[in-house]
Order: structure tokens, then sequence, then C-alpha cells
């Protein structure tokens, strides 16, 4: 399955990567792996991942070693579209208006 990125959620990613990276060479790479690994995982198994919002089929897949997680939908075209790059530990569902 295809995976894309929301506008936002793409730009969260790299904000979080540069933060990483400022505060240890080499942990925002680290952390880029981690998301790739996500999505990896996301477009092998797309509804493999726990419903977060029922009514609007959101999921959310886990990074491993950071506190993110990919909020994402499989729209109607197959698609399975990330819309945020989120702490979970930071102001949950502020990536709502996105949908």
């Amino acid at each position: 399955m295809n995976v894309r990125f929301h506008p936002q959620a793409s730009s969260e990613f790299a904000d979080a990567v540069d933060y990483y990276e400022r505060q240890r060479r080499g942990l925002g790479r680290e952390l880029a792996e981690e998301v790739k690994s996500a999505v990896r995982r996301i477009s092998d198994a797309p509804g493999a991942w726990a419903l977060v919002s029922p009514d609007d089929g959101i999921r959310r897949c886990q990074a491993h070693r950071f506190p993110y997680g990919l909020f994402y939908r499989i729209e109607d075209d197959g698609v399975a579209v990330v819309f945020a790059v989120a702490h979970l530990r930071r102001r949950p569902g502020y990536w709502r208006d996105r949908l």
C-alpha cells in the first residue's frame, strides 16, 4: 500500500528530526529511521494498527524507540495518509483539524 504524508505531517517530522539532531549528532537520523520503519509497517499491514478514532478511521502506529506515533487513515483510493507525526506526550489531538 502507498503511504503519503499530509504537508503539515511532513513539516513536523522534519522539525522533530532537526530537534533530535541538535540534541545529539546522529539522533535525528535515528528518529528518521524509526519513522521510516513505521511507514513500512503501515504499508505492509495498514489495518493492523490500533483505531484511535473509529468514527474517522484514524489509526496510530507507534515508533519503537521514540515517543512518536503516526496518525493515519486509509483513504477510499487505498492510500494511507499520515496526518501527524506526533509526540505522544504533548498536545493530544492537535492534528484533528487536518482531517
